[in-house]
């Protein structure tokens, strides 16, 4: 069991010194090199130097376990057994609707983003470090817990001052929010990240299979690939903004990469130590439980008293003789904690966003940028500005998540996420509100418009001809651009037009074959494809002989107007019979 870590954490800061001297000791205690796998082994596997994360977190840097992995390493085990957990081999365990939720999520984002690389071992090794594996699988069938885990109220006493964000409808708390949940999201993170991976049509951050799935998704956004541990270390760091958390969670992702297996559910190692200081102690039956708080109707542990310096027995420590005094003008009251960046709010400002247009299926190359500002006009930084994309749109933000949460800067400017264009044209909203802050949002309008071509040009430069009563041998195929780039899914018109000046359907020559086999002369509804081709089906020929035009028509204005010619074919004279002889 690790040592017990020193003092309190506050939201932002270093847990300890203490703490970090024990991730050492015991990197200094494993050898170093590769595993099996060609990975680096946990004690090489150092944050890369530019890691970085938002001031938002998935936890809103609430507190975590601190308890490390065994020294030894774990021995994988084909079955889950019915007796005890021996030590390490409980360790290395984990319950099996929790590992089956893990498994399940990276499954899940392999087809959804399989750029991402997600391995199930960090969806484990953050649920060892956030609930304990929900507490040692603590679960019911459908993978609930049997009851909430709650993590501290963040009332800035002690730990981030987060005030309440969903009226107490994930956390019961209306005044304070609370990180809730196996995977502990805060609420107004799970408003945006939540997922109802069981498919029982509630989105729930009490049920493993909901907050695995989530954290995935969380995890994977803004294209972040995890096999690359640039891009690993900003997702741990993205979920709880803090080193030693993200060192804690490499050595568990290391050790269950190592090997682990499945164990009876409700029997799981429970965590011992945490961030805050707090011991560990399981759940009650029916009051929520607190990650290192004491079971509600248990027993709360007795901690070991501090050992003596130099080793060799204990101290106990002495009571004071005498209360101490009170100060004479203490107040009867607790102080209220000072107003955070968040609480000067006063309103939004747009922040020199430029007009938003894309074509369906591209990127905006321009993005939104909001500024918070105080009643008079001042910025605010370190504020959280949630973008959402709001009504019945296929558009989203860069990554796939309708939903985005991004800290001001210095001069109090959130820039979202670039947005991408689905098929589904028209205007989308894109709303800007402030994190934990009731005052009006402040919308912006991103317009997505047809596919376009600019440009059309045969494929092939073979002629068009036909005899009357004839098929044309050859079938008219174009290509399709736009600013030199290939146009895909341009619709597109073909019509057999009376001339070049009028761009009506003739009523005679060449024409097209419906389904029943009837005359048509113009087909609409065409579309180019991948390439930005279009070929148009084949065209037959009436008694009519002569030239006709052929005009073909995209969305974005390009036109390509085609000859066709219908003849009778050329007959060679007879030869002059030769005169007979006299």
């Amino acid at each position: 069991m690790a040592a017990q870590f020193g003092r309190r954490l506050c939201k932002g800061a270093a847990t300890t010194a203490v703490a970090a001297v024990a991730v050492a000791a015991l990197s200094a205690s494993q050898a170093p090199g590769v595993n099996d796998h060609g990975r680096q082994a946990a004690a090489d596997a150092t944050p890369s130097p530019d890691a970085s994360a938002s001031d938002g977190s998935a936890t809103g840097n609430s507190p975590y376990y601190t308890d490390l992995p065994p020294l030894n390493s774990p021995s994988p085990s084909p079955s889950t057994g019915t007796g005890p957990a021996t030590p390490g081999t409980s360790e290395a365990g984990i319950p099996a609707t929790v590992l089956d939720a893990y498994k399940k999520a990276e499954t899940a984002l392999r087809d959804a983003k399989p750029g991402c690389n997600l391995p199930w071992q960090l969806l484990a090794a953050i649920g060892r470090v956030e609930s304990g594996q929900a507490r040692g699988g603590r679960v019911n069938a459908e993978g609930t817990t049997i009851s909430p885990i709650l993590g501290p109220q963040l009332d800035g006493n002690g730990f981030a001052l987060i005030k309440d964000t969903d009226n107490g409808a994930y956390d019961g708390n209306s005044t304070y929010d609370q990180a809730v949940g196996p995977m502990q999201f805060i609420p107004s993170t799970w408003a945006w990240a939540g997922r109802d991976a069981n498919g029982d049509g509630k989105k729930d951050p009490n049920n493993i299979y909901d907050a695995a799935l989530a954290a995935g998704h969380y995890l994977c956004r803004f294209d972040w690939d995890l096999s690359d541990q640039k891009d690993l270390d900003r997702a741990i760091l993205s979920y709880n903004n803090s080193r030693e958390y993200l060192n804690l969670v490499m050595r568990w992702l290391e050790y269950y990469r190592k090997g682990t297996h499945e164990i009876p559910d409700g029997t799981g190692t429970l965590p011992g130590n945490r961030s805050d200081n707090a011991a560990g102690a399981s759940p009650g039956p029916s009051t929520p439980s607190t990650p290192g708080g004491p079971a509600a109707g248990g027993s709360k542990p007795k901690p070991s008293p501090p050992a003596t310096p130099g080793g060799g027995g204990t101290t106990k420590p002495k009571p004071p003789t005498t209360p101490p005094a009170t100060p004479p003008d203490s107040p009867s009251t607790p102080p209220s904690p000072p107003a955070t960046p968040t609480d000067t709010v006063h309103h939004l400002e747009d922040a020199g966003t430029a007009k938003l247009t894309a074509m369906a299926g591209d990127a905006f190359t321009k993005r939104i940028s909001t500024r918070a500002e105080t009643k008079a006009g001042k910025a605010v930084g370190k504020v959280r500005i949630r973008f959402t994309i709001v009504g019945d749109t296929d558009t989203t933000f860069t990554g796939g998540e309708s939903v985005a949460t991004v800290a001001t800067n210095s001069s109090g400017v959130a820039v979202a996420p670039a947005l991408q264009a689905g098929e589904k044209t028209g205007d989308v909203t894109v709303r800007a509100t402030v994190v934990g802050r009731m005052v009006a949002g402040l919308d912006y309008t991103a317009t997505v418009t047809e596919r376009a071509a600019d440009a059309l040009a045969r494929t092939g430069d073979a002629a068009l001809t036909c005899a009357p009563g004839g098929e044309f041998a050859n079938q008219v195929e174009v290509k399709a651009t736009y600013k030199g780039a290939v146009a895909d899914g341009v619709a597109a018109t073909a019509t057999l037009i009376k001339s070049a000046d009028d761009p009506t359907a003739n009523d005679k020559g060449p024409f097209f074959k419906d389904a029943d086999g009837k005359a048509v002369r113009t087909l609409a509804g065409l579309k180019t494809d991948a390439k930005g081709l279009l070929k148009l089906p084949k065209l037959y020929a009436d008694d009519t002989t002569g030239t006709f035009l052929l005009r073909i028509t995209t969305e974005g204005g390009a036109t390509l107007t085609v000859e066709l010619t219908v003849a009778a074919a050329e007959t060679s004279s007879p030869s002059p019979s030769a005169s007979p002889s006299a």
